[in-house]
């Protein structure tokens, strides 16, 4: 039964690969059969591989032929195999039906290469609708209601509760909160969000309950915006593309009409009799198929993608990895890409009077009754000292946090939050301060109050009392300042040699886009010698700044992990995701996943797609020579048809095996 589901599994979803492999099968079968003598299986074997693997392309290049009157590779393919056929049956030659198999097989493998990446495009849209919500939450006529989104209208009132996903771009009527803007943004920092900001579809509200305002159609939110631009990125026709295809179908058309004259002129001409001509025409067709010349290709970006999965390189698209051999310029996200999109404690600076240890073990205590991230952060530096959770905590959004350490009030927080209870905060350290913030690290406040407080029996830790008071500017205070505390996104420890090595490979521009303030971008960007910065981008700004590039450098690679890099990655020549930490969307448009994380793997990448392009260059410079040297033995009569199958299969064995060099690192 597990059998038979995963056949029908396979039938369903991968019909084109299933037709590669039996064909495969009935192919082999079919040469075994004929090589043991058995004729009679092997001429019923032969034609249903025959059929089976050249159905598709029999019906594509029929319908090119009929609808737009051209010719193309498909059904030269088709009439070279079935040429070969019939000439192996009229001279009992039956090693040329084998041949005619071979041709097909290939074909076949190509289009299932082709079904798989039609289904990769599918796939990647169909993850980012995951993304938004069929309902939303809204009041009408005092009542709550739940609806679908398409029966929303304009000015309608919608509910999100704490931990619900924002259902449409909205503006906030009540409420405050926290939203994760990072599948949009790419910001690492959840964002404050009051009354009169606006919300982006498919964020993650925090704590606080919401009134939202529809202010605009639900079809025009932004993430309905980056669907439509994975759409409209990845059914672009590129510019080689395009070349490639019209080349194929001149190709065809050129072989088809000098095969037609070769078989009418000679007899006429009274150069060959008629079945002279015919026997050329058809060596014509079998030696000019282009066989070698997509071995020259497929082999080799095969192995070169074997090679890449080996080093936890994963290429997609066999094209990509010839293409990594062309970039001129690299964008990068910053969030998650070249940073580790985790926040992470970089500095504790303590006054003279205390140490860095219990700075770090109070703020702990403290923020170990906060859901907020930087006090995540902190907790998670001080993970392995001894301390005890703070008891009557008071939270203030968007502003720090106060409770009860030890019998001593303790405040973390903002400089203007703490400022509220300290009437001087030293000014070493607000000089240390404004330099970690001009280097993009967000700084906490750690304060005391030096009296002990005894047990206080109210309040408690979430209490309904404000139990702490602000010092007026006149007010003497006994609150004293032990430190501060620099949080960070971490830069990744191999991103600046990273950047480093791939200038040295030639690459002629780094550029960083990210959803983050200008002054973190530019910090981040002078640690590791990025050429330019573009901040503060929505995602459709970061396609823009993509397509701007592509003018400049022609070829362009884009790296990123959120889906707010979906329509970059996919506008992009290149398009290279991170695999360990990526979004599913971002997995699914790239091109290249870098499954460990590991940037160095970018150089890697690129030496892979220079030694193909190289290798590839040889291998049609090998194809074309044995064709042009085929053709003009077949014309001076000096070749007979084995020999002609011995050169065109030689010539694609020969190209096959240099491909295979690729494989070694």
């Amino acid at each position: 039964m597990l059998y038979s589901e995963r056949l029908h599994q396979l039938t369903k979803e991968h019909p084109d690969t299933l037709a590669a492999l039996v064909c495969g099968l009935f192919l082999f079968c079919g040469w075994f059969a004929l090589h043991l003598g058995f004729l009679g299986w092997a001429l019923l074997l032969l034609p249903i591989a025959y059929v089976i693997g050249g159905y598709e392309s029999a019906r594509e290049g029929l319908t090119t032929l009929i609808k737009e009157k051209e010719l193309d590779v498909d059904l030269l393919m088709i009439v070279a195999a079935l040429g070969a056929a019939g000439l192996g049956l009229w001279r009992r030659e039956y090693y040329l039906i084998i041949d005619g198999a071979i041709l097909i097989l290939i074909f076949a493998i190509s289009g299932a290469l082709e079904g798989y990446a039609m289904r990769r495009t599918e796939r990647s849209i169909q993850s980012l609708m995951s993304l938004t919500q069929d309902t939303a939450r809204v009041m009408r006529q005092g009542k709550e209601e739940v609806i679908a989104i398409a029966q929303l209208h304009l000015g309608d009132e919608i509910i999100v509760k704490p931990g619900e996903l924002i259902p449409t771009d909205a503006v906030i009527l009540e409420g405050y909160s926290t939203l994760n803007q990072a599948a949009i943004t790419g910001e690492s920092l959840p964002v404050e969000k009051t009354v009169g900001d606006e919300v982006f579809a498919g964020t993650l509200n925090g704590y606080g309950a919401l009134k939202l305002k529809l202010h605009q159609p639900p079809e025009s939110s932004l993430i309905q915006r980056v669907i439509r631009l994975v759409q409209q990125a990845q059914t672009e026709t590129p510019p080689s593309q395009q070349f490639i295809e019209r080349f194929e179908r001149g190709y065809a058309r050129v072989i088809v009409i000098a095969g037609v004259l070769l078989l009418i002129l000679p007899p006429f001409l009274g150069y060959w009799d008629w079945e002279t001509a015919i026997y050329r025409a058809l060596t014509f067709l079998v030696v000019a198929s282009p066989c070698a010349l997509m071995a020259a290709i497929m082999p080799t970006l095969l192995s070169g993608i074997a090679n890449g999965a080996k080093q936890g390189i994963l290429f997609k698209n066999g094209s990509q990895l010839e293409m990594m051999g062309k970039v001129r310029a690299i964008a990068f996200d910053k969030t998650g890409t070249l940073t580790t999109g985790v926040l992470e404690v970089c500095e504790v600076i303590s006054l003279s009077e205390y140490t860095q240890e219990s700075v770090l073990k109070t703020a702990a205590s403290l923020e170990s009754r906060s859901e907020h991230p930087l006090g995540e952060a902190i907790v998670k530096a001080a993970k392995n000292l001894d301390w005890t959770p703070a008891t009557e905590v008071q939270a203030f959004p968007g502003q720090g946090i106060i409770g009860i350490v030890n019998h001593q009030e303790i405040i973390a927080g903002k400089d203007n939050f703490v400022q509220n209870y300290v009437v001087d905060l030293p000014k070493n350290l607000i000089e240390i301060a404004t330099n970690f913030e001009l280097q993009g690290k967000t700084v906490v406040w750690i304060a005391q109050n030096e009296k002990d407080t005894g047990t206080r029996g109210h309040g408690g830790q979430g209490g309904q009392g404000k139990i702490f008071s602000p010092v007026s500017s006149n007010e003497s205070t006994s609150y004293q300042v032990l430190g501060i505390i620099a949080i960070a996104d971490t830069v990744r420890s191999q991103a600046a040699a990273t950047i480093s090595h791939l200038k040295k490979l030639g690459v002629e521009q780094i550029v960083m886009l990210t959803g983050d303030n200008q002054q973190t971008a530019e910090s981040v960007a002078r640690d590791l010698g990025i050429d330019r910065v573009y901040a503060e981008l929505l995602p459709e700004d970061k396609l823009h700044v993509i397509r701007r590039l592509q003018q400049e450098y022609q070829t362009v690679a884009m790296v990123g992990d959120g889906i707010n890099d979906a329509p970059a990655l996919a506008q992009a020549s290149v398009g290279i995701a991170m695999g360990k930490a990526g979004s599913d969307v971002a997995l699914e448009t790239a091109d290249i996943v870098l499954m460990a994380d590991r940037l160095e793997k970018i150089e890697v990448a690129m030496r892979l797609g220079k030694r193909a392009q190289a290798i590839v260059k040889q291998n049609i410079t090998i194809a074309l020579g044995f064709i042009i040297l085929l053709l003009i033995g077949n014309f001076l009569g000096d070749i007979n048809l084995p020999i002609g199958v011995v050169g065109h299969e030689g010539s694609t064995v020969l190209v096959t095996l240099s491909g295979l060099r690729l494989l070694k690192n």
